[in-house]
């Protein structure tokens, strides 16, 4: 049994959000599909690293709860700053319940033992106006550190998910880097990320932390392994 991670599917089946009219989107949920079924089993895991669905209200999200419930493997999701369905767990959790969605949970607060990791993190914030943003930064960064902290307790290696990165060209976010550095993080995925953006990414080691890239776009609407 594997790990995967792929993060921004922006799924649009009960919204009007059509993402074929960005360059490389053409046919992405079919091209998605595909690629899912090619390499994830029923007993694997895939981490959606946020902005799952365009959908306001999660009543208007089923469609693509339902598109990622037919795909194989346990989904765990992560918010992201377009999932403005997100309401409190056990709203979500009732609601993906009474209308059969199975494999999927959430990650908020907690942390999930699989295989040889532990699956931890958050949403995060991009750090453009950090005076404007501290509230949210402070309380990101608190719901890491409760994450990474409940991902310890299993004794498996804790694997940071992130919707926004950390660290982006020369700017650090330095409430959420800190966090990571503190409790020894070696690795980070992180999404958010499209198109030219990708160009000032942090990919690879960066003080001794490795960052991964997870955006659709980015892997070619291809879940990428994290662990077996």
């Amino acid at each position: 049994m594997s790990v995967y991670v792929i993060s921004d599917l922006h799924l649009s089946f009960g919204a009007d959000k059509p993402m074929n009219i960005f360059r490389g989107w053409d046919n992405y949920t079919e091209r998605l599909e595909k690629n899912w079924k090619s390499m994830v089993q029923p007993g694997d895991t895939v981490v959606l690293g946020g902005d799952l669905s365009w959908s306001i209200k999660i009543e208007n999200a089923l469609h693509d709860f339902e598109f990622i419930e037919n795909l194989p493997g346990k989904k765990l999701l992560i918010k992201g700053n377009h999932d403005l369905y997100w309401s409190t767990l056990s709203k979500m959790k009732s609601f993906l319940s009474l209308n059969g969605i199975t494999t999927v949970d959430f990650v908020h607060n907690n942390a999930f033992p699989v295989e040889k990791i532990a699956v931890c993190g958050t949403r995060g914030w991009f750090f453009d106006d950090p005076q404007s943003d501290k509230k949210i930064i402070l309380r990101e960064a608190m719901r890491l550190e409760t994450s990474i902290l409940d991902a310890k307790k299993t004794g498996l290696e804790p694997v940071a998910f992130l919707h926004y990165p950390p660290v982006y060209g020369d700017r650090v976010c330095n409430e959420m880097f800190s966090v990571i550095k503190k409790h020894d993080i070696k690795r980070v995925f992180y999404g958010h990320i499209h198109g030219s953006g990708i160009r000032n990414a942090v990919r690879g080691m960066y003080e001794g932390i490795e960052f991964i890239a997870t955006s659709c776009d980015v892997v070619g609407f291809t879940p990428i392994k994290v662990s077996e």
